[in-house]
């Protein structure tokens, strides 16, 4: 066998090159968040210095936001594929409300914000992405009209919750569940006045809905007015006739919201 013949059988011998793993960045939360050793860091990497980035992302919110009239934020999860039906859910859950005048606010990511923002744009409505800053890459969708990018979640939060007239939360992972429950907590507290939440998706959100009522409000953790604070549908013209109705008769959602107040403040009476 001459040497030209006896090549494939080398190449294949030979080992592979190896896989180089995505970089990992540190990301601006990280490095908030991170424990201080004292003479060890920069002026530039300190908690003084740092403010004045933190007051530049709510300055940059506040300024492109202040103007966007009635609008709904949509949270779910990144993973969610154009072919999943959550994700066409969305679609024409965006598309409805942009029709009924609301601009929708997301993630700016892919998945069910993707699909959000597409109907939207559907919708003729305006597609607004917050972005935020990950260890790894994420790029805004392509639906999004008009972007902003934050570097710290909580800044992104308050702009979620501060420019939406309601929330309407499709399954998800952590992040959903975090933006479930602060806008709970808000609306419990009296923070936030007449402000639907919606769950999309019976099936996906009938354990946690049970956990709470077996759990919580058994254990008088919570009342049950609270959990009148969720209001759960599998019909994307329900999303918007419920978050139009709460826009247009103020009283009806006040009246449920102010039920888990008053439980609230009667249970800290007892103390």
């Amino acid at each position: 066998m001459t040497s030209q013949e006896s090549k494939p059988q080398d190449q294949a011998d030979a080992p592979s090159a190896p896989t180089i793993p995505p970089v990992k960045r540190t990301t601006e939360d990280e490095r908030l968040l991170r424990a201080v050793h004292p003479g060890k860091v920069e002026f530039t990497q300190t908690d003084p210095w740092r403010i004045f980035r933190i007051m530049g992302e709510f300055v940059e919110g506040f300024d492109n936001l202040a103007n966007l009239g009635y609008a709904a934020t949509i949270f779910g999860s990144a993973r969610s594929k154009p072919d999943d039906p959550m994700y066409q859910a969305a679609v024409e859950v965006g598309r409805l409300l942009a029709q009924a005048g609301f601009a929708i606010i997301t993630g700016g990511g892919p998945g069910i914000m993707e699909a959000a923002n597409r109907g939207a744009r559907e919708g003729g409505g305006r597609s607004i992405g917050l972005n935020i800053e990950l260890p790894f890459e994420q790029h805004i969708n392509l639906y999004v009209d008009h972007a902003i990018e934050f570097h710290y979640f909580f800044a992104r939060k308050m702009m979620f919750l501060k420019y939406a007239n309601a929330f309407v939360i499709f399954p998800g992972g952590f992040g959903t569940m975090d933006e479930f429950f602060e806008s709970l907590t808000l609306i419990q507290t009296g923070k936030m006045h007449n402000f639907p939440v919606v769950l999309f998706g019976t099936e996906y959100w009938r354990g946690l809905l049970q956990w709470l009522q077996d759990r919580m409000l058994e254990e008088g953790k919570i009342s049950k007015g609270d959990l009148d604070l969720m209001l759960t549908t599998d019909s994307p013209a329900e999303v918007c006739d419920l978050i139009v109705r709460a826009t247009n008769e103020e009283a009806w959602r006040m009246e449920q919201e102010e039920g888990a107040r008053q439980a609230t403040r009667d249970a800290l009476a007892r103390r």
